[in-house]
């Protein structure tokens, strides 16, 4: 029995890393999937393999036109937005789009969402909204000053979620992704994330640059635990998981020096010549926060959330992925 069989789910940025691999299990699930992308940062490429599916379609138009998002919401039972300017550096660089995007798109699909009548609206969130906290593991209800526009603008999203909760009724789910990595994570251009860029680095024979030390550490997460919460923060019926937040990770860190190792440990399987591969380092990154780590035991216990892919079993099943589409 298919998870949602027949039922229409709108997903906000869905040319993109996140969103098209959520598309992927929602299609096999036996949804009808409409894709909301203005491919700032998603790619067609990513879409190609559903647009023959009858239970497809994409509208191409962007979160920050209140029109286009109150016609992607019409007749949607689920909502999953995934559309975001991500990065931290980006929004150092241009904290207006980043604002204009993230606070005013999302609340525009907010709005559109509680106007059409959309039983749940699962977003977004992100691990940079702990800020300056200290304490670890991260606990959803202790967070810090954020130390980036990005993470002011994911932590107003939490915020406006909450009131439209309160004051509306609307039924919403925040899922705080930790450094989320796989399948289709674009590793190209000035903000990609640190294991795709690494994992073409490595490919192209070029050197690795590590900011810092390489002693800053992160709870890295591979995409399939994340299409789980997603799934499960859709399904739940739960009222006590209902407007809440969500950690979304494994629940272990890892240093950039080890991340580095384990990358080129995997993928000297391919290609000897890895093993040669240098490693430099940079100066640490502003914005950054020195370490990160999840505890999941909230999700856990609301949604039943049980992450299946460690680092190492993650870093696998990605760089088989990556070897095979990037050479």
């Amino acid at each position: 029995m298919n998870l949602f069989n027949n039922i229409p789910i709108l997903v906000t940025g869905g040319a993109g890393f996140i969103g098209s691999n959520l598309i992927e299990k929602l299609l096999i699930e036996g949804a009808n999937v409409t894709c909301l992308d203005n491919f700032a940062t998603g790619h067609r490429h990513n879409i190609e393999p559903f647009e023959m599916n009858p239970n497809f379609r994409l509208i191409e138009g962007d979160i920050r036109n209140a029109e286009t998002c109150a016609d992607a919401c019409k007749n949607q039972v689920f909502v999953f937005h995934q559309a975001a300017l991500g990065s931290v550096p980006r929004s150092i660089n241009d904290p207006a789009t980043t604002n204009a995007v993230n606070i005013g798109g999302s609340l525009n699909m907010l709005i559109a969402a509680r106007d059409s009548g959309v039983k749940r609206f699962i977003y977004a969130a992100s691990s940079s909204t702990y800020g300056d906290s200290e304490s670890l593991p991260k606990v959803e209800d202790k967070i810090g000053k954020p130390l980036s526009p990005y993470a002011i603008t994911k932590y107003v999203n939490e915020l406006y979620a909450d009131v439209f909760a309160r004051t509306y009724g609307t039924e919403s789910i925040g899922l705080r992704y930790f450094n989320v990595f796989g399948r289709r994570q674009d590793p190209n251009g000035a903000y990609a994330a640190v294991i795709p860029k690494w994992v073409l680095s490595f490919i192209e024979h070029k050197p690795i640059l590590i900011n810092g030390e390489g002693d800053y550490s992160r709870d890295f997460t591979y995409i399939d635990n994340v299409i789980q919460a997603n799934m499960l923060a859709a399904l739940t019926d739960s009222p006590e998981a209902i407007n809440q937040v969500y950690n979304v990770a494994y629940g272990d860190r890892t240093n950039l020096n080890q991340l580095a190792n384990w990358l080129r440990e995997t993928l000297t399987q391919y290609d000897s010549d890895i093993a040669k591969v240098e490693i430099q380092y940079g100066p640490y990154r502003k914005g950054d926060i020195p370490h990160s780590l999840a505890s999941v035991d909230k999700a856990r216990k609301l949604l039943n959330y049980n992450p299946e892919f460690d680092l190492k079993k993650g870093l696998t099943e990605a760089c088989k992925w990556y070897w095979e589409h990037l050479k």
